[in-house]
């Protein structure tokens, strides 16, 4: 499947039909979404993955009892990281584990320091949150392209889920993105023609 197949033939799945996606796939999603862009190669999310059937149940009435969130085969919370401080240090250690050269490690580390201190808290978490959207955006095509589904959430409780998923301070659910298989049918696309987004 090419990416505009990809592209086209993914849709917010409703209801999954409750089969396990095999590990290695999972895997291999994980790794697509692993390399989705950020501003300076920050990488301001993590994600926790929810398989343990029970533990579904309980955050459904935190996701207002949608269906996705049990009848998926793994529920992907993505937490937006908002401590840039730990955040431009864990880039500088991640950039000299690779090599990179010590003049361009200081330039990038320089330049994301620079950049954090120009926003308040609030813009900070707005940011990681509007990188996280961007990994978000590999999942959701990322599962297409490896042959199953997913639907973007943004509809929940995130300070419920922090609560029952024990996710520690400063992470913030932000989205959720089901993954599964299908076991429901599409509609249409619908979307506004070129004209009406370009101006």
């Amino acid at each position: 499947m090419d990416f505009t197949d990809i592209v086209m033939k993914r849709y917010a799945t409703k209801k999954f039909d409750g089969r396990k996606i095999p590990d290695d796939l999972i895997d291999k999603l994980i790794d697509l979404i692993r390399f989705a862009p950020s501003a300076l190669n920050l990488q301001p999310w993590k994600i926790k993955v929810i398989v343990d059937q029970k533990i579904k149940e309980e955050l459904k009435p935190a996701a207002f009892d949608q269906e996705q969130i049990t009848s998926c085969s793994h529920l992907l919370v993505f937490c937006a990281d908002p401590d840039y401080n730990s955040l431009i240090k864990r880039l500088g250690d991640l950039l000299k584990k690779n090599h990179v050269p010590d003049e361009t490690q200081n330039m990038i580390v320089s330049m994301a320091r620079s950049f954090a201190d120009q926003m308040t808290p609030e813009q900070q978490f707005a940011w990681s949150q509007a990188q996280t959207y961007l990994a978000l955006g590999n999942a959701v095509n990322g599962s297409k392209a490896l042959g199953f589904d997913s639907c973007p959430m943004g509809g929940f409780n995130p300070a419920e889920f922090a609560r029952i998923l024990n996710i520690p301070a400063p992470l913030v659910p932000v989205m959720l993105c089901p993954v599964g298989y299908a076991a429901d049918t599409p509609m249409p696309k619908v979307r506004y023609p070129k004209e009406d987004i370009l101006f």
